[in-house]
């Protein structure tokens, strides 16, 4: 085997681990799923777990590294954020990294510092949308809206939010949420 072969394999089951753990972390949080769980969803040995990330929480936190957080133009983030909330989990589209802070909700300190850390990053995106004074408490009281919807659609999962259309969720909340942050832009 050439050593090409064996880096794209390494890689390969790096990205299934990465998957596996994200969607066990979505589905039961940080405490409930298991190094095990993770291996097994992913059909590999846990040893590779170890060795590609170190730890369950080394993986934790690459996994709720919302790397869209950083590619995404403050004024659309609220539009991109539901885009992903929105899409159905079977689209295999969805980012999950919303759904999994909202399952690690008082659990172990390492995946309530990654909450912590993450929640800060989308505020202070967020606050940048306005130019009020109390831009602070804006970017929170959306984000708050954010997470709300988040468990509705994807913890809670009951209808009629569970099987609303997703644009016209959009439409319903860009403007309302518009009222707090004015910068806020339509999805492009």
């Amino acid at each position: 085997m050439t050593e090409e072969i064996r880096r794209r394999d390494a890689a390969a089951t790096r990205q299934t681990l990465l998957t596996a753990a994200t969607e066990l972390f979505a589905e039961r949080g940080y405490d409930r799923t298991t190094v095990r769980d993770i291996a097994t969803r992913a059909g590999v040995n846990q040893a590779l777990l170890f060795r590609y990330f170190g730890s369950k929480e080394a993986l934790f936190v690459e996994a709720t590294s919302d790397t869209s957080l950083r590619e995404t133009e403050p004024s659309l983030l609220l539009a991109e954020m539901l885009e992903h909330l929105l899409t159905p989990v079977s689209s295999g589209h969805r980012d999950q990294v919303l759904t999994t802070l909202l399952r690690t909700l008082g659990t172990d300190e390492e995946a309530a510092a990654v909450r912590r850390r993450l929640t800060t990053r989308y505020m202070a995106a967020l606050a940048t949308l306005t130019d009020e004074p109390d831009a602070d408490l804006r970017a929170e009281l959306v984000l708050a809206w954010v997470f709300g919807i988040s468990f509705m659609r994807g913890v809670s999962a009951t209808p009629p939010f569970a099987n609303a259309d997703p644009d016209t969720v959009r439409e319903l909340v860009l403007p309302a949420a518009r009222q707090l942050l004015e910068k806020i832009a339509d999805a492009t």
